[in-house]
């Protein structure tokens, strides 16, 4: 989910099943540690186990209870081209995705990740496939005229965001203090706490805050713009995530990521799942590391 530090996503929630099974799976899977050429060993297996933390449009499943999102889609595409036809989901909480990457839980992080000087001391990423800047979910009408976490602050307004998310260092940046940030699990439960009042805006993604408001008469979602940190416009972007061991599997995910954009399919993949040509990029993870 950018971003400088822990981030996030998630939106459709699971059932307890759903969590249930891909929980086993991710736990049956981490019981002998890979060695050696992962992306040979996952050509041989026939199948990559994707981290996805269940916010829409990144990586969630739908209402038929299927596993969907951009990052799921681009996995698939991906990985089906380097000799890896098969893709399982596996879901966890945003804030386990690196933890459960380093762990043998699962073998990539697909879930839209910012990528951030914190969080490339522990993992390596793709080249990023969208740029995004912030927005808040609101009650319908902007009461508070809320536009940026500074108006938040100088408002007094009640901060939500999710787990790990870059936009509790953004808002602490603004003058916020950690403890006085509301964090939810995700966007959708984020909505609910602003349609009844509990906090006065949650924070998150332009993309993710006009997804979950489709469908509100209560709340709505302020125009994007860019976070200020240090007197600096943080515009951010999200990749797919890998252990540091794995460079040769993450050059040969470049390789086919940078293909795409040239060709446009990138675009088209993501289309339909709410992002504009403006969220496009040529950023590189090595810039947004800096």
């Amino acid at each position: 989910m950018p971003r400088n530090s822990g981030v996030r996503r998630r939106s459709l929630l699971f059932g307890a099943a759903a969590v249930g099974a891909v929980g086993a799976l991710g736990a049956a899977g981490c019981s002998k540690v890979p060695t050696g050429d992962t992306l040979a060993r996952l050509k041989s297996q026939g199948t990559v186990r994707l981290g996805i933390a269940g916010e829409a449009p990144y990586g969630y499943i739908d209402e038929d209870g299927a596993f969907t999102g951009e990052a799921v889609k681009l996995a698939k595409t991906i990985f089906e081209r380097l000799g890896v036809p098969k893709v399982q989901p596996v879901a966890t909480e945003f804030g386990s995705l690196i933890p459960g990457l380093n762990t043998q839980q699962f073998d990539v992080v697909s879930a839209g990740m910012y990528i951030n000087k914190d969080r490339c001391q522990q993992v390596i990423f793709s080249d990023p496939e969208y740029q995004m800047l912030d927005s808040f979910i609101v009650r319908k009408g902007n009461p508070k005229k809320l536009f940026n976490y500074q108006d938040a602050f100088k408002a007094k307004a009640k901060m939500g965001t999710g787990p790990a998310y870059a936009e509790i260092d953004y808002g602490i940046a603004a003058g916020y203090k950690r403890g006085d940030i509301s964090i939810f699990p995700d966007p959708v439960a984020g909505m609910n706490a602003v349609e009844s009042g509990r906090i006065d805006f949650f924070a998150g993604t332009a993309l993710t805050g006009r997804e979950v408001v489709r469908k509100s008469t209560k709340a709505e979602a302020t125009e994007a713009f860019a976070p200020i940190v240090d007197g600096e416009k943080q515009i951010d972007g999200g990749g797919f995530t890998f252990r540091p061991t794995d460079t040769k599997l993450r050059d040969a995910f470049n390789v086919e990521i940078h293909k795409m954009k040239k060709s446009g399919e990138l675009f088209r993949i993501l289309k339909p799942f709410g992002f504009t040509k403006d969220e496009m990029t040529t950023l590189t993870a090595e810039e947004l590391c800096k």
